[in-house]
């Protein structure tokens, strides 16, 4: 199914931070036409060549999708005058962490469906993840498409954890190519070289794994010959299991957090 821009107008971004701005410079390069998009926020400052942007909610129909893009923090400053656009005909999609459906179901309690979803900001490259729970609306599917892996989460709870390993995991990702180029310029590599050596290969190892139809454990005994460099490096990240426990802890202290919120929010 491709989402029909025309037929699901008028379409409104409440907030257009760094995620709803990766989102919407993906559609736009998708196809999304850019006078099918209105953007809310308190700058005016358009987000894109041609998509109209206001400082308050525009007259005229009910929207038909709204995607709410602000901080968590500014929704009860935002809710009530929109909550008072928003109708049975209107699809409500969030992107705020630690917000659960509920919580958004109480401050705009005549949508006709509640979606969240948790991006990543790869989904700027239609190569990231967009994770999404709440009521199952067809067309929310096909407009994340473009945006890179669908993945409905049928038990809310669980999203917490897929929003901590999904929408958190690039900055992870992004420590581990800087700690891998500050190890070797530590061993004496050339910063900017490390640098440059330490993000092309996870970017070739990532493209690899995706699209190997094997694990990554089985990769990595692939490039493992016994009693070789890699394979003594390897002992390193699973002695004691170190690396897979320092995951397991990150994940779950972000998912912690992310559970500490929604009861903020409740």
């Amino acid at each position: 199914m491709v989402f029909d821009w025309a037929s699901e107008r008028p379409f409104w971004m409440i907030g257009c931070g760094n995620m709803a701005g990766a989102m919407l410079t993906r559609w736009l390069a998708a196809g999304a036409p850019a006078n099918g998009i209105t953007v809310i926020r308190p700058s005016g400052v358009a987000p894109a060549a041609g998509v109209q942007t206001l400082t308050a909610l525009p007259e005229g129909p009910v929207p038909r999708l709204v995607l709410l893009g602000i901080k968590p923090q500014q929704l009860d400053a935002v809710a009530p005058a929109l909550a008072a656009r928003i109708g049975p005909e209107t699809v409500l999609v969030s992107i705020l962490a630690g917000t659960g459906c509920a919580s958004l179901r109480a401050r705009f309690p005549a949508a006709g469906a509640i979606v969240r979803a948790m991006p990543n900001t790869p989904v700027a490259l239609g190569r990231g993840v967009v994770a999404l729970t709440g009521d199952r609306v067809d067309a929310v599917t096909a407009l994340m498409r473009p945006l890179g892996l669908v993945e409905w989460i049928d038990d809310e709870e669980d999203f917490h954890l897929v929003a901590a390993l999904a929408g958190s995991g690039p900055a992870f990702v992004f420590r581990m190519i800087d700690a891998l180029a500050a190890g070797a310029a530590d061993l004496g590599l050339a910063p900017d070289q490390a640098a440059r050596l330490a993000l092309h290969m996870v970017e070739g190892a990532g493209a690899l794994a995706a699209g190997a139809g094997e694990s990554p454990a089985r990769l990595a005994d692939r490039v493992a010959s016994p009693g070789g460099m890699t394979r003594k490096g390897l002992d390193v990240l699973d002695a004691d299991q170190a690396l897979a426990r320092l995951m397991r802890a990150t994940l779950d202290a972000t998912a912690a957090r992310g559970r500490e919120m929604a009861a903020a929010f409740r």
